[in-house]
């Protein structure tokens, strides 16, 4: 490629850019034009989204279920009831109007649950940072009513709770949702697309090997 010449594709960038650190030419590496808007925004209405996200998450075995807002403790009591929910790990900051009856709460704070205890856990409740319809993807970044990563990782169950306002179209969407504030450094980010499974070298499906093996989500709006 000639210094200057226009990039007409993600491997020439690359090349550049190892050029010009190399020293090889003088020239700055040339930058792709900006992607056309239809490419990182979804433009189609609200309700269509959130129903798109609600169909690919069940699609990928995930039990999905929209409620209203200010239902939430009633559908959470519900849904643990219906799995058998005990012993019910929590992050510290879960919102109180999140936090069912009936069940024992292992809150994770300022002492963190050890693994033994996550792991005897009948499941966990956190929310996410945002949900992506294009995929029927949960994204967890450790904010706000999610907690720390081994808190999704070692129970056998998760419920999460999805704000409709939380579920954008594209995964560039959500990518932008998740940079970090000036000063703030960047959290370690989880992508849920349905309950945690994998394949062996037959191609047999296993789940539960590295999360959840049983997924529940309410989207409430």
């Amino acid at each position: 490629m000639v210094a200057g010449e226009p990039v007409r594709n993600d491997k020439e960038l690359v090349l550049s850019r190892i050029r010009a650190a190399l020293g090889r030419t003088r020239h700055a590496p040339p930058t792709l034009p900006a992607q056309p808007e239809y490419l990182v925004r979804d433009e189609a209405p609200r309700e269509e989204i959130i129903a798109r996200f609600i169909e690919r998450a069940a699609d990928y075995r995930a039990l999905v279920q929209r409620i209203a807002p200010g239902s939430e403790r009633t559908a959470i009591q519900e849904a643990l009831a219906r799995r058998g929910v005990q012993k019910l790990a929590i992050p510290a900051d879960l919102p109180d109007e999140w936090r069912p009856d009936g069940v024992e709460l292992l809150i994770d704070g300022d002492v963190p649950l050890t693994y033994e205890t996550l792991d005897r856990s009948d499941g966990v409740l956190t929310g996410c940072a945002c949900a992506v319809a294009q995929t029927g993807t949960l994204v967890l970044n450790g904010g706000p009513a999610q907690g720390r990563r081994a808190l999704t990782l070692l129970p056998d169950y998760q419920l999460c709770v999805v704000l409709a306002d939380q579920i954008v179209g594209l995964m560039p969407e959500a990518v932008r949702r998740l940079a970090p504030a000036d000063g703030e450094h960047p959290r370690p980010v989880t992508f849920i697309s349905g309950p945690s499974a994998t394949s062996d070298i037959e191609l047999n499906r296993v789940e539960g090997v590295h999360g959840p093996r049983t997924l529940d989500i309410l989207v409430v709006g």
